[in-house]
């Protein structure tokens, strides 16, 4: 499956970078209109299974929906702009972060991209309470769920770890911000649940203290694990 990485200039580098690992990919740039409406757009990309948006004019996005392949929107224009580019394309997901996705859709393409870049699953050995070894399975193509797992080994698995962790996955994190279509402390909290709940199969115990101390310093954020 090959995927386009479409991107103005702004956002979408470190995307590439982490997707082309493991699928091959293009990266695609295009130009960033001066004008806030586009007419007569005339779009040559390199044909993809899969197109990543990182298209901030909703003209020159919208364009890319008409090619009528799949596209995940790695800059959400808002559910205006999704509800209207559906009409045109259905194989059109706005994921509420890039790290929110599951392999669930109705798209084999985006399902495929799915199974390796999304919502995080974690591979957790620990000694007691100290993390011996935090290995994403699956996590953020912009390469923070890598940087903050890395981080934690061989570290004792505490609030003060657990809030290191967050705060790197929200440093790292690269969802661009319009309005509130992208959200870095989500996606740290994201992190954090999925993170507890690999914990929770490999030490129950710990899993209980930590979803407590979490539950009561993040106002019970953490829900259903």
């Amino acid at each position: 499956m090959k995927i386009g990485i479409v991107s103005d200039g702004q956002y979408g580098e470190r995307a590439f970078e982490q997707i082309r690992r493991r699928f091959p990919t293009e990266w695609i740039l295009l130009p960033f209109p001066s004008s806030p409406v586009v007419d007569d757009i005339d779009l040559t990309i390199p044909p993809c299974d899969l197109y990543i948006s990182y298209i901030r004019h909703p003209d020159i996005a919208m364009e890319l929906v008409k090619t009528g392949v799949p596209i995940l929107l790695g800059v959400n224009l808002g559910p205006g702009f999704i509800n209207q580019a559906r009409e045109i394309n259905p194989a059109v997901i706005g994921p509420e972060t890039m790290c929110s996705l599951l392999p669930n859709t109705k798209f084999w393409q985006i399902n495929e991209y799915a199974k390796v870049f999304g919502r995080p699953v974690f591979y957790l050995i620990l000694d007691k309470e100290r993390v011996v070894w935090c290995h994403p399975l699956r996590g953020s193509p912009c390469g923070s769920t890598d940087a903050a797992a890395d981080e934690l080994n061989g570290q004792q698995l505490d609030m003060e770890a657990m809030n290191r962790f967050a705060l790197s996955i929200c440093h790292n994190c690269r969802a661009p911000r319009f309005g509130k279509t992208c959200d870095k402390e989500k996606a740290g909290i994201i992190h954090l649940v999925e993170l507890l709940a690999a914990l929770k199969g490999v030490n129950r115990e710990l899993w209980e203290k930590c979803s407590q101390l979490v539950d009561q310093s993040t106002c019970r954020v953490i829900s259903g694990s």
